[in-house]
């Protein structure tokens, strides 16, 4: 996945030439009480930024919009990048408010010289649970065309990815300039407040990726995180036998699977070489350290990659 930092160029004018959001006509209407939030990815230097010198400007931004904005902390990214989750909550206009101020600020961050007066057209990725996607896209993806249209901004939607152990969440696109990306959001933020499963994710914003990550790091206050001194326990180690035909599943493209095995369950894992089989059989030798608990989820883990790959071959 390409940086959400380089996605974001300079636009400094950004926030003062956007016409504000259509006004509801009844004070009681539900676009102000409702409460939503939104989640989305960013860069850690870009998190830098949001966050500002001691906690000042998002402070700031949370005072002028009403909504609460809160970070993953620094080393727990969105599962397969390396990329921290906002998320914004609050009524669905304080929300759309501190969307804007943000965004805005990013933009201005970074100088690049386009050689001409046209309003850069950037990227956000927004986190989006499987189950309320469908509201977006609509039937037969009648709802995504007419946002796209009334927008114009280009809006895209993942597919599910099951290689990530508890990742129930799509990411979702939304291409253009700051205008047109605030006017995708006036649209898709009202619609996903009208699903119950979507707001019942405002509990648990950042698990997943806390998961992630816990076994490799440690809380270090409110202002992220620090490696651990390397005190796990690796006194323990069990060697399992995989069919070598198998071994690229437990690997994952370019290491992910491993990798991901690894962080989510703490343990150590190391696989034999070509050739180097178990006793009597071909099959290769994974070998995995750490503790008791973290060596029976690492081989949990393991073990369902084979089997779901096993179940499809038999379909």
């Amino acid at each position: 996945m390409e940086s959400t930092e380089s996605s974001y160029v300079s636009s400094p004018e950004g926030l003062r030439n956007r016409s504000p959001p259509p006004q509801p006509k009844s004070p009681d209407s539900d676009h102000v009480e409702k409460s939503t939030y939104v989640r989305f990815l960013v860069s850690n230097a870009a998190a830098g930024s949001v966050i500002g010198k001691g906690g000042s400007t998002i402070t700031e931004f949370q005072s002028k919009s009403g909504a609460r904005i809160q970070l993953s902390r620094s080393h727990e990214f969105f599962p397969g990048t390396s990329d921290r989750i906002i998320m914004i909550s609050g009524t669905i206009d304080d929300v759309l408010k501190a969307l804007e101020l943000i965004l805005a600020k990013l933009l201005s961050e970074l100088n690049v010289d386009d050689g001409d007066d046209a309003e850069p057209r950037t990227k956000v990725r927004l986190i989006v649970p499987n189950s309320s996607c469908g509201s977006i896209i609509g039937k037969g993806g009648s709802t995504i065309k007419s946002f796209i249209e009334d927008s114009q901004a280009g809006i895209k939607i993942s597919p599910q990815d099951n290689n990530y152990y508890g990742l129930n969440d799509r990411l979702v696109t939304l291409t253009g300039t700051l205008d047109e990306q605030m006017r995708a959001f006036e649209l898709i933020l009202p619609k996903l407040a009208e699903d119950p499963h979507y707001s019942q994710n405002i509990h648990a914003p950042f698990s997943y990726a806390a998961a992630y990550n816990a076994m490799n790091y440690a809380p270090n206050g409110a202002g992220g995180a620090k490696f651990q001194n390397q005190k796990e326990d690796y006194s323990n180690s069990v060697t399992i036998g995989v069919a070598d035909g198998h071994i690229g599943l437990v690997l994952g493209r370019g290491g992910r699977n491993i990798s991901e095995i690894s962080q989510v369950s703490g343990a150590r894992i190391k696989i034999s070489d070509r050739g180097d089989f178990m006793s009597g059989t071909t099959d290769r030798k994974v070998t995995i350290t750490g503790s008791q608990r973290a060596i029976r989820q690492a081989e949990s883990m393991i073990m369902q990659k084979v089997a779901n790959a096993s179940e499809r071959m038999m379909d």
